[in-house]
């Protein structure tokens, strides 16, 4: 697959590189306020902002792994694509989205959980964080 020309600094390849990620996050947003709606305009912002970046960083090594596990997957889609008359970087973006849209989508629990779980340990050095953390991880194995 060519790379495409873009000029580095260019403000064009900026946007490029973050409308699908921009657009993946407020769509994985939008899911979580389908499960819950968020109580301040805050809030709603720390959400889009978090599903965003995690869209932004933990899509693409996802994208990364499933074209590792599943390459067919990328040539079918791009076939596809140019069958229906579409550009075939047009079928990329078809799995691509999806993807980065399940990226983005636990950020918020996930934020959530980090969060909760250090107010609950509110006042205790790092240490006694880490003994924490192990005894969770030790729970887990054993369970």
């Amino acid at each position: 697959m060519p790379v495409p020309d873009i000029t580095p600094f260019s403000a064009g390849a900026l946007a490029q590189l973050l409308t699908l990620p921009i657009a993946a996050g407020a769509a994985a947003t939008a899911l979580t306020f389908l499960f819950k709606w968020p109580r301040t305009r805050r809030e709603a912002l720390v959400r889009f902002a978090c599903s965003i970046c995690t869209a932004a960083l933990l899509g693409p090594l996802l994208l990364v792994a499933l074209h590792s596990w599943w390459p067919t997957l990328f040539d079918s889609a791009r076939v596809l694509a140019v069958l229906y008359g579409a550009p075939a970087m047009l079928g990329v973006v078809a799995v691509a989205c999806p993807v980065l849209v399940l990226a983005g989508l636990p950020a918020w629990w996930g934020l959530g959980a980090i969060v909760l779980w250090l107010e609950r340990r509110r006042g205790k050095d790092i240490g006694e964080l880490v003994h924490d953390a192990a005894e969770v991880v030790r729970e887990v194995r054993r369970g």
